[in-house]
């Protein structure tokens, strides 16, 4: 199965040497599942030639907010149709969350209540998880069609699928505690207030679920569809 990386920000500079860009993180973390990739940098202005070019796709956080004009947001949208209309599997992670909700109907905008940084909990289903957050815009306004999966009381979007084929996460399962102490020290600085992120500081020894999420991403991914 082909899985196409929908890459929409790229990591801070200073952060290179140490780990993997965004598409990497979602190769590691949905490793053994035999997916083939091929990223495509639309934050470039790097687009597939349409949406039957993967099986699969995935879109990656981002600095940018879905709601900001850039000459490749309006594209992006109209890919993000044209895969749900395809019936192809999506699956969308923080920006990616944020601009397929934009895409179908929806509306994203900076919280009003600010940031949700590090280890989160969130109810999903029937079940309990810890993720990392890194984010201050969320979907306030759902599409039509949009059912709420996952929550909590700071995000009420936190989760959301689309029929059949797209499913969407606020937090980052891709992102490792040592990644937050990267963004702490480089993109944090002067953006988020300093004590949200001690606090994220004071928990990033907190077990995760991202090997969990992960395992819903390849399932979601792979899973048959009339």
């Amino acid at each position: 199965m082909k899985i196409g990386i929908l890459l929409t920000g790229h990591l801070p500079t200073e952060l290179h040497e140490q780990f993997e860009n965004y598409d990497g993180m979602f190769r590691a973390l949905l490793d053994g599942n035999g997916f083939k990739y091929q990223t495509y940098a639309v934050v470039d202005g790097e687009f597939p030639s349409d949406a039957r070019q993967a099986d699969g796709w995935i879109i990656t956080g981002s600095r940018h907010g879905a709601y900001e004009d850039h000459p490749w947001i309006p594209p992006l949208e109209q890919l993000i149709r044209d895969i749900q209309k395809a019936g192809a599997p999506l699956i969308g992670v923080c920006f990616g969350h944020q601009i397929i909700a934009q895409a179908l109907g929806g509306k994203v905008e900076k919280f009003k209540g600010g940031w949700s940084v590090g280890h989160t909990e969130y109810q999903f289903g029937d079940q309990s998880v810890t993720l990392n957050a890194w984010h201050q815009d969320q979907v306030v306004e759902l599409p039509e069609g949009a059912v709420v999966t996952g929550s909590n009381a700071f995000c009420r979007n936190a989760m959301i699928t689309y029929g059949d084929t797209i499913w969407t996460v606020q937090a980052h399962p891709e992102y490792g505690s040592d990644f937050i102490q990267g963004l702490i020290a480089t993109r944090g600085k002067g953006v988020v207030p300093d004590d949200l992120m001690r606090a994220a500081a004071n928990r990033q020894d907190v077990p995760d679920d991202n090997a969990k999420i992960g395992r819903h991403m390849a399932e979601f991914l792979k899973k048959a569809r009339a």
